[in-house]
């Protein structure tokens, strides 16, 4: 990993360049591919925040944040969060800290717009990310949102 990480709006100029990145062919039924977050994007355009994670001008993953959602969806207002919706690393650049910035960049804009928690979920079981984001120091609540793990870290 380089110092030169980014994050960059998604544009019609690497549009092309974001769709076609993919995670290794074992772990697709982990994570919906990036046309499929830019559409949910696109439907969603007041709680998604999608960027292209950049090694320089090289791109290396996918990440969408969710700002401000009623977790509960129950229109009440109760359970604001925030957090990761989406990562994809590109498989051939997994295990060199694009994961991890793609996190802390996320917390960041998190802080920023002053939320102090950062919701994520994953797939459980030994095929899946729950020992990336524990490592991360993220904690599970005990929730499932649908058939994956609900984890928070705060962010202190």
């Amino acid at each position: 990993m380089t110092t030169a990480l980014r994050l960059e709006k998604i544009t019609a100029d690497n549009f092309d360049a974001a769709i076609g990145l993919t995670v290794r062919p074992d772990q697709e039924h982990l994570v919906a591919p990036v046309l499929k977050s830019l559409a949910e994007a696109y439907v969603h355009p007041d709680t998604a925040w999608p960027r292209l994670i950049l090694d320089g001008d090289r791109p290396v993953g996918f990440l969408m944040a969710f700002l401000d959602i009623d977790f509960a969806g129950d229109g009440t207002g109760t359970d604001i969060r925030s957090g990761l919706w989406r990562l994809n690393i590109a498989a051939g650049e997994q295990g060199r800290g694009y994961g991890r910035f793609a996190v802390e960049s996320v917390a960041a804009e998190i802080r920023r717009r002053g939320g102090t928690r950062l919701t994520a979920t994953w797939h459980p079981g030994e095929d899946g990310p729950e020992g990336f984001y524990l490592g991360l120091g993220f904690r599970t609540t005990g929730e499932m949102s649908g058939d994956q793990t609900v984890g928070e870290l705060e962010l202190g």
